[in-house]
């Protein structure tokens, strides 16, 4: 099931008396020539559910749209980074050109495409490996990892490196060797995802993902886990409780720090990060030190500085948080 529109579309051409009155009130907001939507929800929504918004409009805009690259993968509820520039479609020609915000890419090699919804789109495993080519690395990475957690409920495999050199494309395939070796179905948000890319970059060994542990008769499940050090890694997430209901925050944090207690009698180190840490990766860096962890590699400085911002998207100054991975869970994966 594709991700719906969130919020509701008002089309010129469907009905244009309310258009004209609500835009004479200054109370819509112009998605795209003839597609608006009412301005408070426009302020309200996150950056990449304004791109969400942005692909259906050009769905009910254009005549049998076939989305691919990050339109496939908001509409398939994969990881988007801030709000992309473009909005990309596949060519019924073969040719490649742009109308406004809008790419029609005529790819060298077939596409599976799938339609839901009455929507055309290019397959999960299609759509993947395409961004996986040309997404900055540790981006890649998260698109890669919610890849293979699909297709591992599944009971189905995904393997980067094949499915990119059976293509006539050669764009990417160094990223997507890098990344088959690196991507995992156990990471479960794209924190972890990136996370895991800035610690190796940072210099220090790979942890463990998803680590359990059972103490004082409880089961715990972790992000990262230093088995040498016997040190717990966390990034932290906005998206595992709902921050609209106050008591579930309260309890949320409650079951933290019970949790957060009971690890700490029981192994050597705790450590925990959130995003902004790992966008900023000096401060990252910092956390991991002081929690006892030593570099075993030299630092890729090159590869850290691609974790500040995404080429494919809109610039900082018009962000605000980073990514999303699925429907109502913005910082989850």
């Amino acid at each position: 099931m594709i991700r719906a529109c969130p919020s509701t579309l008002l089309l010129t051409r469907e009905q244009p008396a309310l258009v004209r009155q609500m835009r004479r009130a200054a109370s819509l907001h112009r998605v795209r020539p003839g597609v608006h939507v009412h301005s408070g929800d426009w302020r309200r929504l996150q950056p990449w559910d304004r791109y969400l918004l942005r692909v259906h409009a050009v769905a009910r805009t254009w005549r049998a749209p076939v989305f691919c690259l990050e339109s496939a993968a908001a509409l398939h509820g994969m990881p988007v980074f801030d709000e992309p520039r473009d909005i990309h479609l596949l060519s019924e020609d073969g040719r490649t050109w742009r109308q406004g915000d809008v790419w029609v890419h005529g790819a060298q090699d077939a596409r599976r495409v799938v339609e839901e919804d009455g929507l055309g789109l290019t397959g999960a495993v299609d759509t993947a490996v395409d961004l996986c080519r040309v997404l900055p690395p540790a981006f890649a990475l998260a698109v890669a990892d919610n890849a293979m957690r699909g297709l591992h409920r599944s009971g189905l495999a995904l393997d980067l490196s094949s499915h990119g050199r059976a293509q006539a494309d050669r764009r990417g395939l160094r990223q997507l060797d890098w990344l088959q070796s690196r991507a995992s179905h156990l990471a479960e948000s794209v924190g972890e995802s990136v996370s895991r890319a800035a610690i190796e970059w940072l210099g220090y060994e790979h942890p463990g993902l998803q680590v359990g542990f059972h103490y004082e008769g409880a089961s715990d499940r972790v992000d990262f886990y230093w088995r040498r050090l016997r040190t717990i890694g966390e990034s932290d997430g906005w998206g595992k409780y709902d921050a609209d209901d106050p008591e579930a925050v309260k309890a949320h944090f409650v079951d933290e720090k019970r949790r957060e207690d009971r690890l700490r009698r029981h192994e050597s180190g705790f450590i925990r990060w959130e995003w902004a840490d790992v966008i900023r990766f000096e401060r990252l860096d910092e956390r991991l030190r002081q929690g006892g962890l030593r570099r075993v590699r030299p630092v890729q400085t090159s590869l850290l500085q691609t974790l500040g911002a995404n080429p494919r998207s809109l610039p900082r100054a018009r962000r605000t948080k980073g990514f999303s991975s699925k429907p109502g869970s913005p910082t989850s994966g």
